[in-house]
């Protein structure tokens, strides 16, 4: 019954974390003239009605989510909720008024062909309710200094290689969201109000704005196209690493289960991937507002001076240019 339950918030969460994926991109691309990184970002989007939808749903699937993590391991909820573009694809569609196509019925095909594979090798078991502060250490020192790197060249660079670089380190950040709200639904299942003591509360917090800031940077700096197939890929994968190095949580057995989980999630990921490189994802992505530039203006004729108040070759003067009267 717990896995049950488990299983179905985790897609639930998936479905409300794709509408507001679609949403909050939509809403950050139109916010130009504005550092690509940073709070002030926040400060502007949160005057737009359609941005402050997309974050109230994301913040109903973070809840979701908690719930499936306190009755599943990471290493079962993620993979089910990295399939949020399974939800948000119709979505596109209908917004379009398009027909999904037989490349993407395949895509779809993949990703639950493959999570299910990987789920039913050898279900995930539950591993110890948080882990050791050495074992926190390690996962925040190393998440940190990864993403501090990514972020550090991103903002030197532009189009698709700053967009990857952000929904990377945003990816990152997420699976450490996603571990310490694991630990939190832990402490306040055995502590209550008490958890409120510890530090894990506070992180989670931290790094949640963090994220976020990330992945508007991402969703800023360019398509979905290149954001979403990087952050749908990265987060399940680094919170599936976590749940089995930080907390105790098993996946196969044996060597042939390994085998046929690993292959099981490559389908998946291959299928995210085409997902997120849908036509249909292709029509709804334009040039980020973050990363365009004014063209230049051309200059009137009045506005161009002959060089020197030189005539043209031709030996006619410009009618636009004031001549000067003699005395």
């Amino acid at each position: 019954m717990a896995t049950a339950l488990s299983v179905c918030c985790a897609l639930g969460a998936a479905a409300l974390f794709g509408m507001s994926s679609v949403f909050q991109q939509a809403a950050a691309q139109r916010e130009g003239g504005l550092p690509i990184v940073g709070l002030q970002v926040l400060r502007r989007l949160v005057r737009r009605p359609r941005w402050v939808l997309a974050v109230s749903l994301a913040a109903i699937s973070f809840g979701v989510q908690a719930v499936a993590l306190a009755f599943g391991p990471l290493a079962l909820v993620q993979p089910l909720a990295a399939t949020d573009l399974l939800f948000a694809l119709p979505l596109f569609a209908h917004r379009q008024r398009q027909t999904l196509r037989p490349r993407d019925w395949m895509a779809a095909a993949m990703v639950v062909g493959g999570v299910s594979g990987f789920l039913a090798a050898s279900p995930p078991s539950a591993g110890s309710v948080a882990p050791a502060l050495a074992a926190w250490a390690w996962i925040i020192a190393g998440a940190g200094s990864v993403v501090a790197v990514m972020v550090a060249v991103a903002i030197g660079l532009r189009g698709t290689a700053r967009t990857a670089l952000l929904a990377a380190g945003g990816a990152v950040v997420f699976a450490v969201v996603d571990a310490l709200t694991k630990a939190v639904v832990g402490l306040v299942d055995h502590r209550g109000a008490a958890a409120l003591a510890s530090w894990e509360p506070y992180a989670l917090l931290v790094a949640g704005v963090t994220a976020m800031v990330l992945a508007q940077g991402a969703y800023r700096a360019g398509p979905l196209l290149t954001s979403l197939p990087i952050i749908d890929t990265v987060e399940p994968v680094g919170a599936v690493l976590i749940g089995v190095t930080a907390f105790g949580e098993h996946l196969g057995g044996s060597a042939a289960l390994w085998s046929a989980q690993l292959s099981a999630a490559a389908v998946a990921v291959a299928g995210i991937v085409l997902l997120d490189r849908s036509p249909l994802m292709a029509s709804t992505s334009g040039r980020a507002g973050g990363d365009r530039e004014k063209p230049a203006r051309a200059a009137p004729a009045s506005e161009v001076a002959d060089p020197a108040g030189l005539p043209p070759p031709d030996g006619t003067r410009n009618p636009c240019r004031s001549e000067e009267r003699a005395p």
